[in-house]
């Protein structure tokens, strides 16, 4: 049985101007909802899908300066 990751939550909620993704951990709203009743599998996969997130986020904010 896999081990359960750390929640990727920053304790900074704000969601993005689409209103779908939590720019302080990066996942999305429907994420965030499952995140306590997800199988340690699906909160590896969360994790993995949000740091890509924020990766994203943060090299567009790069870009932009």
């Amino acid at each position: 049985m896999a081990e359960r990751p750390s929640s990727p939550c920053k304790d900074i909620c704000a969601l993005d101007a689409s209103a779908s993704d939590c720019t302080g951990c990066g996942r999305s709203v429907a994420e965030i909802a499952e995140w306590g009743s997800a199988t340690a599998s699906r909160q590896h996969e969360i994790v993995r899908r949000s740091s890509a997130r924020m990766q994203s986020l943060a090299s567009q904010t790069h870009s932009k300066t």
